[in-house]
């Protein structure tokens, strides 16, 4: 009768028509644990609890085991073929009132203590799922950023959840305190300073209202003084451009018109002389430097044809062959050697870096390594020496590809460069002891403070020369240094190592042995045609009513007197 019961009541006994209170089920395991506990600990047995009622209750938790119940009730799994609800079950038959409530203890006691381990002590709140707003998706630095959750809220929508907690109104400020008209809005953030705050945060007091006014306007007239400052200095450039390109096309029309058509007549007059210190116009420039430097080898462009080729038939060879030993058999000399493919090409794309035309795949570069090569071939005994394609380069910009050959050919070829390339000791030190007699001339005091430091001037004048300052100048500015150095030959070379320690002398005493010798190893690119010309005029080439030339016999002189005392006497 149960089991049928059970069946028709949805898998549970039915409930006493009296009811039980809410919690009964749950509340006497509970209680019986807690009797329990406290008993064993004193040590007695646990006291008898009246049994519990008969029947399941429903408490009221949001566990699944309280809505599975529910559930049950409210829709019973077995249901007739019928659709209809089962018909109400009859009351089963009477018991004798012992073995009633001898049942009941133990079935209330076994539901009792199901329901405590199969149900939940604490509720659980279901986390209600909001759709998530979709935001558009932000941006890092390696893919997107996920959209998200919450997006910002409006300034209008805080103002009126603070006004709304506050119950204060936010009265905005009238038009007129506001700024108008501002004639200069700096760029940043410098304006903000005169903003009002948001409405969630306290008003500005008059006080720091009229200090932000202050810093603001001191801000301002600032930024203007810069850029009227600026704007002076860009016009003034500008204006200096100008004026330069004009000379320069009234120059080239007398250099084109006037001066080279009587070239050997007019070239030592005073006009020329000065138009030639001015800067010669770039349109003009490879043919003066070709007419100046002279062709006294006699070279033609034959001739360099027939030394380019020996030097691609030497570089062919070169790349066949793979070992030391074939070289020396072949009768290679060191200078041959240094003039291979290898060599060459490790200069060639360290020169001009920023221009990227003479370095592999550049307009130049095939251009500079025959130049070079054919070098090599035409003075062996001189060979490649690094620093020579910045010089070669110099003249590809300016001249043809034979021209600039022979012009190269025969400037490596005065004595200040032949000494240089072949690394000639006795007379590098000659020109160093001529160099520091006009420097010690002219600059006394830093003369003093490079000899306090032992700085000799083979620590900086040798890259200097070497390159004939196209490595260490702009190369505008050292095109004009090569100008006057076409004009004054190797005495401007040194003169203009002087104008560069005049102009930065004041720099140059406050620093050590190390800081100097990087300083003028590399010089500052900010460096400008005007200051360093108007330092170089400056400088006196003169030595007890003695010009360059003198002075350097002089010491030549004394050389070759010392070298006849130390000489050994001739036997007897």
């Amino acid at each position: 009768e149960e089991e049928e019961a059970k069946l028709q009541n949805g898998g549970f006994l039915p409930c006493p028509a009296g009811g039980v209170p809410s919690g009964t089920a749950l509340e006497e395991p509970l209680r019986s644990c807690r009797l329990r506990s406290e008993a064993e600990r004193r040590g007695g047995a646990p006291p008898a609890l009246p049994p519990a009622p008969l029947g399941f209750t429903d408490v009221n938790l949001n566990s699944r085991n309280t809505y599975e119940v529910s559930r049950r009730r409210s829709a019973p799994e077995h249901l007739p073929h019928g659709g209809t609800a089962p018909a109400e079950p009859a009351p089963p038959p009477q018991e004798p009132a012992e073995r009633a409530r001898h049942r009941a203890g133990i079935a209330g006691a076994g539901s009792s203590f199901a329901e405590f381990f199969t149900r939940n002590f604490f509720t659980k709140r279901t986390k209600e799922l909001k759709p998530a707003v979709q935001s558009a998706p932000g941006w890092k630095l390696f893919g997107k950023v996920p959209p998200r959750e919450n997006l910002p809220k409006d300034s209008k929508i805080i103002q009126q959840e603070y006004e709304a907690r506050t119950g204060r109104m936010y009265k905005p400020p009238p038009p007129s305190a506001r700024r108008k008209n501002i004639e200069f809005e700096p760029l940043s953030t410098t304006a903000l300073i005169l903003e009002d705050r948001p409405a969630n945060l306290p008003a500005k007091s008059v006080e720091e209202a009229l200090r932000h006014r202050q810093e603001y306007n001191e801000m301002v007239a600032e930024a203007k003084k810069r850029e009227i400052k600026e704007a002076h200095k860009r016009k003034k450039i500008m204006r200096e451009r100008f004026k330069q390109e004009e000379n320069i096309a009234s120059a080239m029309v007398i250099w084109v018109n006037e001066i080279l058509p009587n070239w050997e007549g007019m070239r030592a007059t005073r006009r020329v002389r000065e138009l030639w210190w001015q800067g010669l116009p770039p349109s003009v420039r490879g043919k003066v430097w070709s007419l100046a430097v002279g062709n006294e080898l006699n070279i033609t462009p034959e001739l360099y044809e027939i030394f380019l080729s020996r030097a691609k038939e030497r570089w062919k060879s070169f790349s066949e062959t793979s070992s030391e030993n074939d070289i020396e058999d072949a009768g290679a000399s060191v200078a041959d050697r240094e003039a291979s493919l290898e060599l060459i090409k490790l200069d060639i794309s360290r020169t001009f870096p920023s221009l990227y035309i003479f370095q592999k795949g550049g307009p130049y570069h095939d251009l500079l390594h025959s130049v070079l090569g054919a070098y090599t071939c035409y003075r062996p005994d001189v060979g490649y020496v690094q620093g020579m394609s910045f010089i070669a380069a110099v003249l590809i910009l300016n001249l043809e590809e034979a021209d600039a050959f022979i012009a190269f050919a025969n400037l490596l070829n005065k004595p200040c460069q032949l000494a240089f390339f072949r690394v000639d000791h006795s007379m590098m030190l000659k020109y160093f002891a001529a160099f520091e007699v006009f420097f010690e001339e002219n600059l006394p005091k830093l003369f003093l403070h490079f000899k306090s430091y032992s700085l000799t001037p083979d620590i900086y004048l040798i890259d200097w020369i070497f390159t004939l300052y196209s490595k260490s100048l702009p190369l505008d500015l050292a095109c004009r240094v090569w100008d006057v150095f076409c004009r004054d030959g190797e005495e401007f070379l040194f003169r203009t190592g002087l104008g560069i320690l005049r102009l930065y002398e004041d720099i140059l005493l406050q620093m050590d042995f190390i800081h100097i010798a990087q300083f003028l190893t590399k010089l500052p690119e900010d460096i400008t045609s005007e200051k360093l010309f108007s330092c170089i005029a400056a400088i006196q080439m003169q030595n007890s009513n003695k010009k360059w030339a003198q002075v350097f016999a002089s010491l030549m002189k004394d050389n070759k007197e010392g070298d006849k005392n130390h000489s050994p006497a001739p036997k007897s």
